[in-house]
């Protein structure tokens, strides 16, 4: 097996610090999360499920039955407590369900699905490198120290912030959940820069730089034509050609 690549070597630094830390006091404090990102997720994943469930047209019956036999009051799910509280239901589980994309920048390295780092340390495992991250490859998958913080500090800032999250739900609906609680509520102006980061597919991270789509591109070129350039050279007792050759 060839020598791997300094790339690889930065993917699987990279990794071991998201996910095992290093010793260093201060580097663990700078990667946990802070409080504008528990707040951007905390509403993220708030707003998404009432989104997911705003057009139900179901109609409860409130309060208990009177001596006409009709109910107190109908009132629409869309609007009712009920779906709130549905909603705050294991909202902050719902958390362990990021994993860290130590390859991006800022609040970006949280979000859904396995981060690009991982994806190429898997890969190197597949091609019989030994990747050591100082946990069994089985629970490479389960979640990190970070997202680990990030669900208890959900916990921590839904409890302080209940009444807030009702006021918004009941009244301000017209305004963003991030822009009413995390700004209005949570944060400290100088503090809200993370709620501004959007995701746009161009902020991957290699080498401590931030590559181009045109760059990345071009690495990939360069790879394919690697590879077709190994494929056409002969080994001892299996020469290869060129298929235009045949």
């Amino acid at each position: 097996m060839g020598p791997v690549r300094l790339g690889m070597l930065l993917f699987i630094l990279a990794a071991y610090g998201a996910w095992v830390g290093t010793s260093k006091e201060d580097d663990d404090t700078e990667r946990l999360p802070s409080k504008c990102e528990v707040c951007k997720l905390l509403s993220l994943e708030l707003q998404e499920e009432l989104s997911r469930t705003g057009r139900s047209r179901e109609v409860l019956e409130l309060g208990q039955v009177l001596d006409t036999g009709k109910r107190k009051r109908h009132v629409p799910y869309s609007v009712s407590e009920t779906r709130l509280e549905e909603a705050l239901e294991n909202l902050c589980e719902r958390i362990l369900d990021y994993s860290v994309h130590a390859e991006r920048k800022g609040s970006l390295r949280y979000a859904k699905g396995q981060s690009q780092t991982m994806a190429t340390l898997k890969g190197l495992v597949q091609k019989g490198v030994k990747v050591d991250l100082g946990i069994p490859l089985e629970l490479w998958d389960e979640p990190s120290v970070e997202v680990t913080f990030l669900k208890k500090q959900c916990e921590t800032m839904l409890e302080e912030f209940e009444d807030v999250v009702g006021d918004w739900y009941f009244h301000h609906q017209e305004q963003p959940l991030q822009h009413f609680l995390c700004e209005g509520h949570v944060l400290p102006a100088a503090e809200t820069a993370c709620l501004q980061e959007t995701w746009t597919g161009k902020e991957k991270i290699t080498d401590g730089q931030e590559k181009t789509e045109e760059e990345e591109e071009q690495d990939e070129e360069e790879e394919q034509d690697q590879e077709e350039e190994e494929g056409m050279t002969d080994t001892p007792g299996h020469p290869k050609r060129d298929p235009e050759d045949l």
